[in-house]
């Protein structure tokens, strides 16, 4: 995130953020967070509410920068653009860093990126013993790409 972006959403919305009871209800007040309409107990429209928001403008414009990013995050928006295109993508991104920022601004710790990496590596982990059951289940073994070689 540039320092142009930290200072738009400072002065956007404040250092403290106690006005909102919690990073769902900051989301909202962006427009960044889903905004289901449900009549009869169907979802007739699913989207984001069209707010006028310059702090939201900027964490768009932040997440939109992971595009090229190597970090935790820059994999979570380009896993997002593979799977919703890239405008969801972008708005997904956004709430994410939105709800960090809140954590961030209302805790007053350190951002660490430890723990998204830990979370990726057991996303990694269990999708490999998904594919591992698959295969077994298909009658093959999987064996290690150094293995397989000698």
């Amino acid at each position: 995130m540039s320092i142009l972006t930290a200072h738009t959403l400072l002065a956007e919305v404040g250092p403290d953020l106690s006005r909102f009871p919690n990073a769902s209800a900051f989301s909202s007040w962006l427009g960044l967070c889903p905004d289901n309409d449900i009549t009869g107990g169907k979802k007739v429209a699913v989207g984001t509410r069209h707010v006028n928001n310059r702090a939201a403008w900027a964490l768009r414009m932040a997440a939109n920068a992971l595009r090229n990013s190597r970090s935790v995050l820059g994999d979570y928006y380009r896993r997002m653009r593979a799977k919703l295109g890239a405008p969801k993508a972008i708005t997904a991104a956004a709430h994410k860093l939105a709800r960090i920022i809140f954590h961030l601004l209302s805790t007053r710790q350190a951002y660490d990126e430890t723990v998204f990496a830990r979370r990726d590596e057991q996303t990694r982990r269990r999708s490999e013993t998904i594919l591992r059951n698959q295969a077994k289940a298909l009658g093959f073994q999987l064996v290690p790409a150094s293995q397989a070689q000698e």
